[in-house]
């Protein structure tokens, strides 16, 4: 049993600000190149986006509730920890800031210079004056708010210049000979467009590269804007509201799933504000204006920044032509005895292949359904869509199928957060096509990442599949590291067919002889394989876990892990995000260790390995260790049987483990302390890992 002690968990919220944190140390690394600096910074900004539309919505909803929330947030009240949120978001926001300041400095030693409107050349007047006249003045949307009968919907992230016009006063008695004046106040806001890039790069100047932001191209013409008001003074200072994210859906009947969702997409505009950030320089009444009009109170997380906001716009900065500013980029590299020109089916139907992206090309799942698609054999084909790109290849690919008469089968997730209106737009697009699209389940989310081929070979019918732990999305796919398993192993992918009937028949529980999948069996699977390590170590046997997620927050998942570690399982733990099990103490989780590696890739694919007494037992999956996950979608963890593909995963596994160049450290402490290298050669896993595939290649080319 473990030991009574204060606390047995970390806040999930809370892990999670650490882990944004942790994208911004890479901000503020000086062994990052300046460029990608930047690019964190975005990245920073753009999570912190999504957490206040997502997590501090949810938290918030339930502040105002009344619910206290101690049991759902591990022993601390709704109410208080919106409070401990505001307080950490405006100390990362400042360091943001002052990391932004450093990185700038940075970049004039590099005859790099991103001005303001005050420090605009005579040289570059002309140029800023005719792009405003030609790409920003007809793509604006100004309004002046004073006389309007209803404040306008400010919509969600967009950026906004808070504009306030001092009018000249008229004389409005006289009085002993003295004037009486009053100045008139009119206030405006202007939409920050979208459609043109953040940053214009000017004109270079002796060898010197300058950019502008576009909020100072606007500023810099507030005189030509409102040239038909009389006023004696004009400012400009940004704002920027987030929404409430949660969708509604409407439980009217008649109504199908696209429309719902649709709609459902369009009412997100007009969502509660839970987030206010502004120019800390602007006047306090203006300031007042705006919160007052707005309906912004003391519920809402009112943060203070600097002259700009939006820093997710700074993933898109130029890059310049400095491509010495930036991480060199790595070439894909070819799976070994998997060629992008031969057959790839036939490659499969004799032994089973994995493909780790970005190491490895994503352009083997492209060309495995494309072949498909045109194969006279290929009868039918089976996918389940979460996210996609922009010009997505899979999709493609499909509608190809379709037209060469195959039958397609799409399970699209429509509510895949903040990809709702992009898969609707795919799965009316498909449907155009005659391909058949199942819209999910009501209650559980379809999370999983299979796809299925049915063949005809020789009279019967022979399957083939992928199974991956990342979404079917070539532009991810790029950034985010996922395992995808290539397999004919007829017994698996009956797994999955049974899998695909249970999308068209909901009310059918199937059995699942290979693959474990939730709802249904995946809580009871992980606990029994959990239970025989903590068996096999009570009876002195070698017991081990390593397990690689991208979050942990499951209470009875961790608790089964303390419970693990307390019989002498030992527990290696890989946890890019939320990590709420506290590692290292003693009585209770003295066994378990628990890092988190943030580098240029993100960390995506989730990997699990079990000991079972030194004969390892490997999966990968597309589920967390997450209550959701567990409990609320579809998920599928698979198996890895060929013993090559095993033990490639527990390699990478290991090498991970061995970074100690970019691993930091879990711990209750949330302070992202990275890992002690001590005497230990520097070893950065996301390049070892690059390594270990180039090297397995080279071996390959010298043996033949």
């Amino acid at each position: 049993m473990i030991r009574d002690i204060e606390y047995k968990y970390i806040d999930r919220e809370k892990s999670w600000l650490a882990f944004n944190a942790r994208v911004l140390q890479e901000a503020a690394d000086e062994n990052v190149p300046l460029l990608d600096r930047l690019r964190f910074l975005g990245i920073f900004s753009n999570n912190l986006d999504e957490f206040f539309r997502v997590r501090y919505a949810a938290i918030r909803r339930l502040s105002l509730s009344g619910v206290s929330g101690e049991k759902v947030l591990g022993g601390i009240s709704a109410h208080q920890l919106v409070k401990d949120i505001t307080e950490i978001v405006i100390q990362q926001q400042s360091e943001s800031l002052r990391i932004l300041n450093i990185i700038e400095r940075k970049l004039q030693k590099e005859n790099i210079f991103i001005i303001n409107e005050n420090q605009i050349s005579s040289e570059q007047e002309n140029f800023i004056k005719d792009f405003f006249i030609q790409k920003v003045s007809p793509a604006l949307v100004t309004i002046i708010l004073n006389d309007l009968a209803e404040f306008p919907i400010l919509k969600d992230t967009l950026g906004y210049l808070a504009v306030k016009l001092v009018m000249k006063p008229e004389p409005e008695s006289k009085i002993l000979g003295f004037v009486k004046q009053k100045s008139e106040v009119r206030y405006a806001v202007i939409e920050i467009p979208k459609s043109i890039n953040r940053f214009v790069v000017l004109p270079s100047i002796d060898e010197k590269q300058y950019v502008i932001l576009l909020d100072d191209v606007i500023r810099h013409n507030l005189s030509s804007l409102f040239n038909i008001f009389d006023y004696k003074s004009v400012s400009a200072h940004m704002i920027k509201i987030t929404r409430d994210a949660q969708l509604d859906i409407d439980s009217d009947m008649s109504k199908s799933m696209l429309e719902k969702i649709a709609t459902s997409v369009k009412d997100r505009r007009i969502g509660e504000p839970v987030r206010f950030i502004y120019d800390q320089s602007i006047g306090k009444d203006t300031l007042k204006f705006f919160l007052t009009n707005m309906g912004i109170d003391s519920s809402d997380s009112v943060i203070p920044g600097g002259r700009y906001h939006n820093r997710r716009d700074y993933m898109d900065f130029p890059n310049l032509g400095r491509f010495d500013l930036l991480y060199a980029p790595k070439v894909p590299l070819p799976v070994d005895g998997l060629s992008l020109d031969g057959s790839i089916l036939n490659k499969i139907a004799k032994k089973d292949y994995l493909v780790n992206a970005p190491y490895q090309s994503f352009s083997y799942i492209i060309k495995f359904l494309r072949e498909a698609a045109l194969d006279p054999n290929v009868t039918a084909i089976k996918i389940t869509l979460y996210r996609l790109a922009r010009n997505s290849q899979v999709i493609s690919s499909l509608i190809n199928a379709a037209k060469n008469g195959k039958k397609v089968t799409v399970q699209i997730e429509l509510q895949a957060r903040f990809d709702e209106a992009s898969n609707i737009f795919y799965a009316e697009q498909m449907q155009t096509e005659g391909i058949e699209l199942i819209f999910g389940i009501k209650g559980l989310k379809v999370h999983s990442k299979i796809c299925l081929v049915e063949r005809i070979e020789n009279g019967k019918l022979v399957r083939y599949g992928i199974i991956s732990t990342g979404n079917f999305n070539e532009s991810t796919a790029k950034v985010y590291t996922d395992v995808t398993l290539f397999t004919s192993h007829q017994q698996i992918l009956k797994d999955v067919s049974k899998i695909f009937d249970f999308f068209d028949v909901n009310y059918r529980v199937h059995r699942y002889k290979h693959l474990i999948v939730s709802p249904h069996y995946m809580r009871s699977k992980f606990n029994k394989l959990i239970d025989r390590e903590i068996t096999n170590a009570e009876e002195g046997k070698v017991a081990f876990m390593k397990l690689k997620l991208n979050s942990l927050t499951d209470i009875q998942l961790i608790d089964k892990l303390y419970d693990a570690s307390n019989a002498g399982v030992k527990i290696q733990l890989q946890i890019r995000g939320i990590c709420s099990l506290i590692p290292g103490v003693k009585g209770m989780s003295a066994n378990i260790e628990a890092i988190s590696i943030v580098d240029n890739y993100l960390e995506h694919s989730r990997v699990y390995i079990f000991g079972n007494e030194n004969d390892p037992e490997v999966y990968i999956s597309s589920a967390d260790f997450m209550t959701r996950n567990i409990d609320g979608r579809v998920e599928v963890t698979c198996p890895i049987y060929d013993e090559r593909i095993k033990n490639e995963l527990i390699d990478i596994f290991n090498i991970g483990w061995k970074g100690n160049v970019k691993a930091r450290l879990h711990s209750d402490k949330l302070d992202n302390k990275y890992r002690v290298r001590g005497s230990n050669a520097v070893f950065r896993a996301q390049q070892e890992t690059y390594n270990y595939y180039l090297n397995r290649l080279e071996v390959i080319s010298e043996s033949l």
